[in-house]
């Protein structure tokens, strides 16, 4: 028989690489669910600035800002997962795709909301051209993971 006064085991600490990817996705996820809810007032209320046909581009690149700022929050969460499920929080790949993969996160949302927040007739600003920096980081943290991830360290 148990005894209930034995006090439970604590779960192990997560190391930091781990706890820091946590917070960026929850982050992440909590900044760019708000932009969705602010994009959805704007559509509810019928802004000009925002739903006007002129202003289609502006709209495009808002909602792409807040999907992908969206994903990559959940894509931190799921490198959170990789590092603590393979306790690879130590090996060299990691160390590589973890800033990889924040500079992503920063690079493709706010590329896709300065290209919104500046139009040109039908073309996005200058800001968008920190969109495919960040998908270049994207790949590199993402190569990195699926290589290494199911290998013993």
């Amino acid at each position: 028989m148990k005894d209930s006064s034995a006090p439970l085991a604590e779960p192990s600490p997560a190391p930091g690489l781990v706890l820091r990817h946590l917070r960026l996705g929850w982050a992440a996820i909590l900044v760019f669910l708000t932009l969705g809810l602010v994009l959805e007032g704007l559509h509810g209320f019928k802004v000009a600035f925002y739903l006007d046909v002129t202003n289609e581009t502006r709209r495009l690149m808002f909602t792409l800002a807040h999907a992908h700022g969206t994903l990559l929050g959940l894509l931190h969460l799921g490198f959170a997962f990789t590092l603590r499920t393979t306790d690879a929080e130590q090996s060299g790949w990691a160390r590589t795709a973890s800033p990889c993969l924040s500079a992503a996160s920063l690079l493709m949302p706010a590329g896709f909301l300065l290209g919104g927040a500046v139009t040109y007739g039908g073309d996005p600003g200058r800001g968008v051209l920190l969109v495919p920096l960040g998908g270049l980081a994207l790949f590199v943290a993402v190569l990195l993971v699926a290589r290494n991830a199911g290998r013993a360290r």
